[in-house]
C-alpha cells in the first residue's frame, strides 16, 4: 500500500499545468512553495513557481521570444501573442450574454459588461469620481497630480497618456495610417476616420431617448445629454454651468481674476506666461514664424499654421453632422452648436441664451444703452 502511494505521488509530481501566461509549469515546482519563494534578483519581487519568475525576468532583459507570424511583432508572453493574433484572424471568442457583442479577450469583455451592470469599482479618493476601467482611473488621477510621464522627443511636449503621445508624434512624422476605403482620404487617428466615414454612410448610432435627436459620435451624444441632465462644467467664480470645457474656458475670460504676468509697456496683464510672451512680441516687433509661401511673419507658431491653410486650402476639421469642413477647430465647435442647439452663454439680466460669446456681448450692450437712458 505504501509503495502504491509513493508511485501515485511520483506521478502527481511529474505532471504539469498551464500558467496564466500560457507557459508550462511543473507541479513539482509548487511542492517547495512553503519552503521557499522564487525571488527576482533585479527588483526582489517573489513568485510561487519558477516559470512565473522566468516570465517576469523578461521585463528586465527585454527578451520577447514569441513572434507573430503575420506581422513580425514579438512578445514576452505566450498569451499576449495569442491575444494579438486575434487582430489578424478576426477571432472574438468571448461573447456578452446580454447584448451579443464579441471580444478578443476576457478583460475587454469584463470592461464592457460594466456598461450593463453600471459597476464602477475604481473611485478617486480626491474627488470621489468613479470609473469602470482601471486604466481610465489611473489617467484621471494624473489630473490631480499633474503628472505627464510621456514626453515627445522632438518638441518636448508632455502627455498624460501614451496613446496621446503616439497620436501627437504623427504631426512630426506626417503619418496618417487610417485610410477611408470609400474615398481614399487618410487620417492620423481612428476617431477622425470614423467621424469621416459616418458622413459617407449617414449612419447615426446614438439616439437621445428624451428628445429623439441622433448623433454619429458618442462624444457628441454625451455632450448633448448634458443639456437634459444638467451635468455640466461649472464656473467656480459665478456658478454658471456649461456643457463643454471649451465654453467654460471662454466664459472664465469674462471674470477679471488674478493675472500675475503684467506687461511693462502697456500695463495689460495675463493669466498664462506663454500668452504674456506672445503679447510682448507685439511691442518688440519680433515675428519668429515666417510663411514660406508669401513671406508674411507671425509671432505665434499656431497663427502661422492657421495662416498656411489659406495657401493649401486644407480644411482638416470636419463636421460629423453635415460634412462641412473648417480650417480652425474653434470655428467647427461654434458651427456644431447649430446642430446640437447648444447655447452656453446666458445673459445675467434677462436669462436669454446665445450660441456665441460675441453675440452675448453685443446683446449686453443693448441692456447698457437701456440702463443709460433711464438715468
Amino acid at each position: 500500500m505504501q509503495d502504491m502511494q509513493k508511485n501515485m505521488m511520483l506521478i502527481k509530481d511529474s505532471t504539469s499545468h498551464k500558467t496564466s501566461s500560457g507557459d508550462t509549469c511543473s507541479i513539482s515546482a509548487h511542492t517547495e512553495v512553503k519552503k521557499k519563494l522564487h525571488s527576482c534578483s533585479e527588483c526582489v519581487k517573489t513568485f510561487t513557481c519558477k516559470s512565473g519568475l522566468q516570465i517576469h525576468q523578461r521585463t528586465h532583459t527585454g527578451e520577447k521570444p514569441y513572434l507573430c507570424s503575420h506581422c513580425g511583432t514579438s512578445f514576452n508572453r505566450k498569451d499576449t501573442l495569442r491575444h494579438h493574433q486575434r487582430l489578424h484572424t478576426g477571432e472574438k471568442p468571448h461573447e456578452c450574454l446580454q447584448c451579443g457583442k464579441r471580444f478578443t479577450g476576457t478583460r475587454a469583455l469584463r470592461r464592457h459588461q460594466r456598461i450593463h451592470t453600471g459597476e464602477k469599482p475604481y473611485q478617486c479618493s480626491q474627488c470621489g469620481k468613479s470609473f469602470s476601467d482601471i486604466s481610465n482611473f489611473k489617467h484621471h488621477q494624473r489630473v490631480h497630480t499633474g503628472e505627464k510621464p510621456f514626453t515627445c522627443l522632438q518638441c518636448g511636449r508632455r502627455f498624460t497618456m501614451r496613446g496621446n503621445l503616439r497620436t501627437h508624434q504623427r504631426i512630426h512624422t506626417g503619418e496618417k495610417p487610417y485610410r477611408c476605403s470609400l474615398c481614399g482620404t487618410s487620417f492620423q487617428n481612428n476617431a477622425t476616420l470614423q467621424e469621416h466615414q459616418s458622413v459617407h454612410s449617414g449612419q447615426r448610432l446614438y439616439h437621445c431617448s428624451l428628445c429623439g435627436k441622433s448623433f454619429n459620435r458618442e462624444s457628441h451624444f454625451q455632450k448633448h445629454q448634458r443639456i437634459h441632465t444638467g451635468d455640466n462644467y461649472i464656473c467656480s467664480q459665478c456658478g454658471e454651468r456649461f456643457p463643454d470645457r471649451g465654453a467654460l474656458k471662454e466664459h472664465q475670460l469674462l471674470h477679471p481674476g488674478e493675472n500675475p504676468y503684467q506687461c511693462l509697456e502697456c500695463g495689460k496683464s495675463f493669466v498664462r506666461r506663454d500668452t504674456f510672451q506672445y503679447h510682448q512680441r507685439l511691442h518688440t516687433g519680433e515675428n519668429l514664424f515666417h510663411c514660406s509661401q508669401c513671406g508674411k511673419r507671425f509671432n505665434r507658431k499656431d497663427t502661422l499654421q492657421h495662416h498656411q491653410l489659406v495657401h493649401t486650402g486644407e480644411k482638416p476639421y470636419l463636421c460629423s453632422h453635415c460634412g462641412t469642413s473648417f480650417n480652425r477647430k474653434d470655428t467647427l465647435r461654434h458651427h456644431q452648436r447649430l446642430h446640437t442647439g447648444e447655447k452656453p452663454y446666458k445673459c445675467s439680466q434677462c436669462e436669454k441664451r446665445f450660441t456665441h460669446l460675441s453675440n452675448l456681448q453685443t446683446h449686453l450692450r443693448v441692456h447698457a444703452r437701456q440702463n443709460s437712458h433711464q438715468y
